[in-house]
């Protein structure tokens, strides 16, 4: 599912995503470190606590780029809410049971920091999302900017119209 657009308040990315695997495996890939790093696009450390401490470590980042950020649990109600700060960005997942638990209905909300943000950061957590939905099906993934996919979607979200200037990776 493709990911809706407000600029309301804060600009405000949301996706949906119905997944084939019950309530507690994907709480398991959304807040277990180990599981984070199928598909999370950093390495995460976390202390799994409201106030508690995250720190994220980028490993396949551009010289130039920053290579760690912080961030902070906002709210934590297992297995059916977790939310935290990536940096100024706040990320919300909340899950609900589907088909008499052996599924899931994932939201996935991201208050971004900067309009500007929109198309490519709705295009890398589309493919962050992507990558979780393999990792659960036991596949391998690919980092997630790096893909022609990755550039499909932005393309896509640029012509969807939302808003566009924050750089983009290059290439690899």
């Amino acid at each position: 599912m493709h990911a809706t657009f407000s600029g309301a308040e804060r600009p405000t990315l949301r996706f949906e995503r119905r997944l084939a695997h019950p309530v507690q495996a994907v709480w398991r890939a959304i807040t277990d470190p180990s599981e984070l790093a199928h598909w999370f696009p950093s390495r995460v450390e976390v202390d799994l606590r409201v106030g508690g401490a995250m720190e994220f470590t980028f490993e396949h980042m551009p010289l130039d780029a920053p290579t760690a950020m912080r961030g902070r649990v906002t709210e934590l109600d297992p297995p059916r809410l977790f939310a935290f700060y990536w940096g100024e960005d706040h990320l919300r997942f909340e899950l609900e049971p589907a088909d008499g638990g052996r599924a899931c209905r994932l939201s996935f909300t991201v208050a971004l920091d900067a309009r500007e943000k929109a198309a490519r950061d709705a295009a890398g957590w589309h493919r962050c999302l992507d990558a979780l939905a393999d990792a659960l099906a036991g596949s391998p993934a690919e980092r997630p900017h790096e893909t022609d996919a990755w550039r499909g979607y932005y393309a896509e979200y640029a012509a969807r119209g939302f808003p566009t200037g924050a750089p983009v990776p290059e290439p690899m």
